[in-house]
């Protein structure tokens, strides 16, 4: 059988119509998110969009997906505070003097140092620490990326004293343990928050929420100020993409006084 009509590759071919109806579709896709925009704040609108995609996912209407990103809903990062250079001085300070234990000043230095995440620290374990290249290497809770960091010697020295001194004996092989019975590992987000709390309340720190979220926000704002190229937060961080790390440039004062242009002088009163 011959054909009636001569062959052609497809890269040749015109693109097939799209249907009225899935132009319809989207069409009104669009609409309806317009219409929130009007009497949503852009944030809330973020959320709506973020949960439509996999309702159309779910519903095998993939081709509208595109369509819900056109609604140009974006997320938005408030500034971030971080902590003065006395507070953080007063924390160190207390987590190296004694007046904390040795676990919960181990935590608070971890988290203050390195920016890991709450449930990084948690699952910590002993053979995650190199002793002799005083650096700790896990594979993270949240992105499943591997991820080494390198350690301070006071938070080596706070780790040994914790880990050969005040350690409660378990077959439990995580860093970090209750220390009541059952010796076992931290329960949540919520024990390693309350560790950091209280030593910020031993250091005389007040008006922060010393949290591992803001403890994070803190070690990157830290490393922008002294001039770590964003790819090198970005590993330390364990972001799995650079676009994570930027919202921590809202806090650089001085690089962002750096941004300022100076005022035309036909605009100057």
């Amino acid at each position: 059988m011959t054909c009636s009509t001569p062959f052609h590759s497809d890269r040749h071919q015109p693109h097939a119509p799209i249907p009225l109806e899935t132009r319809l579709d989207k069409y009104l896709l669009r609409w309806f998110l317009a219409s929130l925009s009007a009497r949503w704040a852009k944030t809330s609108l973020f959320w709506v969009v973020s949960d439509f995609r996999p309702f159309l996912a779910f519903t095998g209407r993939t081709d509208l997906i595109d369509a819900a990103g056109l609604a140009g809903a974006r997320r938005s990062h408030r500034i971030l505070p971080v902590l003065g250079d006395d507070d953080q001085r007063l924390v160190v300070t207390a987590c190296a003097s004694g007046a904390v234990c040795a676990r919960d000043a181990a935590i608070t230095l971890l988290a203050l140092s390195t920016g890991l995440r709450a449930c990084d620290i948690i699952g910590l374990r002993l053979s995650d620490i190199d002793w002799r290249g005083q650096t700790i290497s896990i594979v993270q809770g949240k992105t499943g990326n591997p991820l080494t960091v390198p350690l301070t010697a006071l938070l080596v020295a706070r780790l040994a004293d914790y880990v050969l001194g005040d350690r409660p004996g378990s077959g439990d092989d995580h860093v970090f343990l209750r220390q009541v019975a059952p010796h076992v590992r931290l329960a949540g987000h919520a024990s390693i928050h309350r560790v950091t709390a209280e030593v910020f309340r031993a250091a005389g720190v007040a008006g922060v929420t010393a949290g591992t979220r803001f403890l994070r926000h803190n070690a990157a704002s830290r490393m922008l100020r002294a001039a770590t190229p964003l790819p090198t937060i970005s590993a330390v961080l364990g972001h799995a993409s650079e676009e994570s790390t930027r919202q921590y440039m809202s806090v650089d004062d001085d690089r962002l006084l750096q941004c300022v242009l100076p005022v035309p002088e036909g605009a100057r009163p």
